[in-house]
């Protein structure tokens, strides 16, 4: 695994930039401008953006933190909520987006919030964007959207963020007593996307309340997607090509970058909670499959570009480098570049 980023490039980060934000697909390792941009990777761009001031504190990588804030505040809503989908005309192609999406905003500006590296005025906007957007938590239905909202909230130390995390904490963990049995220990009846979150959202909710109730569920559905995703050592997320359903068989792919990541963030919070040093190997594990420790042996950095491929296919791997793929892989690589040193 690599410990330090002596091979990293950054070209595919800042070729993927424009003056606007990141653009959210590329043809091999070319942006395509016509599929415009999205909220959701222009604010987890922001916070790979951070991780990399913190790392490297030079002026390009600054110049991304407030290319990446600016496109959130102008996907922002007089109600606090997020547009997504922007065409490279900048016009939003929609008025209000995803809950998902809303979700990864708080995740974004909750992180930068919280980072004493980063200027301060980039700070006091993470703050006031957050200000008008957690509000909205009220009114979140869906479980990833409240996963990546109590992840979000989970940086700051306001008791309002406390009151959110508690109150979403129970509905998710009213949610996943509705759903498990005996053999199924998930929140819904089907594992599909992004699903990691669910269980590192649980152990926030424990570290932030105290509740031994979320620490419990959030290990023990750790521990069942994790029977569902590693197959002879190595990590295998479920396929997007069907998912995996309650009683059946999960899909065998596509296997996504975003996946490996989340499930990198998640074992790496359960080792915070835990100090068991399992999670911190699982998580090295998670990593080396960006590196070709996967289902196919391919590695899935271009050494060319400095990008990621966009995930393995039943027929190898997707060269297509989009938004969510280096992303996912820069946030991994620095996080994890903080773990070296724990043998």
């Amino acid at each position: 695994m690599i410990c330090c980023l002596h091979r990293w490039k950054d070209d595919h980060i800042f070729r993927m930039t424009d003056d606007t934000g990141m653009f959210q697909h590329a043809k091999y390792g070319v942006p395509d401008p016509t599929k415009g941009y999205t909220t959701d990777d222009n604010a987890r761009a922001l916070i790979m953006s951070v991780l990399l001031f913190e790392r490297y504190p030079v002026k390009r990588y600054e110049r991304l933190i407030y290319r990446y804030i600016a496109f959130l505040m102008n996907a922002q809503n007089e109600d606090g909520w997020f547009k997504n989908f922007m065409g490279y005309d900048r016009r939003f192609l929609e008025e209000r987006g995803s809950e998902d999406c809303f979700g990864r905003c708080l995740w974004a500006l909750g992180f930068t919030a919280s980072s004493e590296h980063v200027p301060l005025n980039v700070r006091r906007t993470a703050g006031y964007l957050l200000k008008r957007a957690i509000p909205n938590c009220e009114n979140l239905n869906f479980p990833r959207a409240k996963a990546y909202s109590i992840i979000g909230l989970g940086h700051l130390e306001t008791e309002e963020a406390k009151y959110q995390i508690s109150q979403l904490s129970r509905l998710l963990a009213d949610q996943y007593d509705r759903f498990k049995d005996e053999n199924w220990h998930w929140f819904e009846d089907v594992i599909t996307y992004c699903n990691a979150v669910l269980p590192w959202s649980m152990l926030i909710g424990y570290r932030v309340t105290g509740e031994i109730r979320y620490k419990e569920i959030g290990l023990k559905s750790l521990k069942f997607l994790e029977e569902k995703t590693f197959r002879d050592g190595y990590f295998k997320p479920i396929g997007c090509k069907g998912w995996l359903e309650k009683g059946k068989e999960a899909a065998e792919f596509d296997e996504q970058p975003v996946e490996a990541c989340e499930m990198i963030l998640t074992y790496l919070e359960a080792y915070e909670v835990t100090g068991d040093k399992t999670y911190l190997r699982k998580a090295r594990k998670c990593y080396k499959w960006y590196e070709g420790y996967n289902s196919k042996g391919i590695s899935l950095v271009d050494s060319e570009t400095g990008g990621c491929y966009d995930g393995i296919t039943s027929n190898g791997v997707n060269f297509n480098q989009g938004a969510e793929s280096i992303i996912s892989y820069c946030i991994s690589s620095l996080i994890m570049e903080k773990y070296c040193s724990i043998k």
